[in-house]
Parts: C-alpha cells; structure tokens; sequence
C-alpha cells in the first residue's frame, strides 16, 4: 500500500486520517458506556456527567493551545488562522483534559477519584487514531526523522523515515496489556489512570526526539515540555512507585 492513503469513493477523495479521527470518538465513547456499565461506578450519573463535559471543554482547549504552541505561527492571515483553528494534539487533549476533570470535580465537590473508567477507552480511542495518521504518512506531522534503522518506511515523501505512529501503536498494545494485568490485581482508585499518563507521556517526551521539529525550546520541543510538566505533576505518584519497587 503506498503512502499517503487517499482513497476515492464515488469521485470524492477520502481523510481517512479525520474520517479515524471520527470514529476513534464514537468507539472510545461507546467502550466507556460498556465499561461504566459493567462497573460499580460510585459516581452519580449528573456529577459524571459534568466531569465529561469539563474532560471535553479542557481537552479541545489544550489540544488547540498545544498544537499552535507545537508550531507557532505569529503572522496573521486568513490562511494561518484557519491552521491555528485545525492545528492539535493529542498531547494537549489529554492534559487539557485532565485540568478540565479536576476543575470540574472542583466546582461539583467531587472527591471521588473519576480517571479509570477513562483510561482503557482513551488507549482504544489513540490506538484508531493513529492507524490513521499512519495511513496519511507524511500529511500528518506524526513521521519521523530520516534514518537508515531497519523499521525505516517511505510515508510519502521518497525518504525513509521512522514511521512514529507504528511505533506508537506497538507502545499502545503493549501499555493496553500491562494496565489490563494490573486492573486484576487491588490497585487504589484512580492509580490506573495515572499510571497511564505516567508511561505514556513518558513514551512521548523520548519519541519526539525521533521527530523533525522545528520549534524548540532548550533542545526540546514543546510537546516534550508538557510531558515533563505532566510527569512534575504526578510525581508523589512516580515517586511512590519507586519507594514500592525499592522496598
């Protein structure tokens, strides 16, 4: 199959990288219903119904502020605001998502903790997006650097590159397992979730150093800056690993 993926269907060109995008949010959605379902969620149903809709406003706004802050553009016409508008990340999403979740338990009184439920439909959900930015190979800023290393693929543009979504997904897979075994075991409310944020934005500060950016700060990237900022955050979390794995 050559990349980018653009298939026709009666005369109109399909994104198949947003027509994924689409159906990452559905599907997500939908394994979220079937795990609350099956859970004893203590959450009410109008307190997790705020919580969703402060996940939702905070991700769209952090994705956004994220993937302008990813490639920055200061000069203003009517082409580069419409990119500002589209520009996103998933990076964002999730941070943005989670200040959204902790204003909006703030405001409701909340204590419960409310991220776990999220986490296996959010793997799931990236997992379908990726396929997709794979499939758009270099149409989507999620390609590598040029390298002769043997999983080197032409994503469209005539160079070999590290194909950072496959790389991804094989992450992905593997994280998919190791929560699912830990999930078994008596782990304390809320520690999936963040276990999850822990090991995936830590997978993320280190890819990015695969990917050709541009705009860097201190020799890192903007991306990079919000995992540190991300794993600052859970560091009584990170910390309490170690101690645990130490004693």
């Amino acid at each position: 199959m050559r990349l980018p993926f653009e298939p026709v269907i009666l005369g109109y060109e399909i994104n198949i990288h947003l027509v994924l995008e689409y159906l990452a949010f559905f599907l997500g959605y939908r394994y979220y219903v079937f795990l609350r379902k099956k859970s004893n969620d203590t959450i009410v149903s109008g307190n997790r119904l705020s919580i969703i809709l402060g996940a939702a406003i905070g991700a769209f706004m952090g994705s956004r502020i994220m993937g302008f802050l990813e490639n920055p553009v200061f000069h203003f016409d009517a082409k580069s605001i419409f990119e500002l508008f589209n520009a996103k990340t998933i990076m964002g999403g999730l941070f943005g998502g989670l200040l959204g979740v902790e204003i909006a338990k703030k405001i409701i009184g909340e204590k419960e903790s409310s991220g776990d439920l999220f986490t296996f439909p959010i793997i799931f959900g990236i997992f379908i997006g990726r396929i997709g930015c794979f499939l758009s190979g270099t149409n989507e800023f999620t390609y590598g650097k040029k390298t002769t290393f043997f999983t080197g693929m032409n994503l469209g543009d005539n160079i070999i590159r590290h194909p950072i979504a496959l790389y991804e997904l094989v992450f992905l897979i593997i994280l998919f397992l190791v929560l699912k075994k830990l999930k078994t075991r008596t782990v304390k409310s809320g520690l999936l979730f963040q276990y999850f944020m822990i090991a995936y934005f830590t997978f993320r500060f280190f890819v990015e150093f695969l990917k050709p950016n541009h705009f860097l700060i201190f020799g890192i990237s903007s991306i990079q800056i919000l995992c540190l900022i991300c794993l600052l955050y859970y560091n009584k979390t990170i910390l309490n690993l170690f101690v645990k794995n130490a004693s």
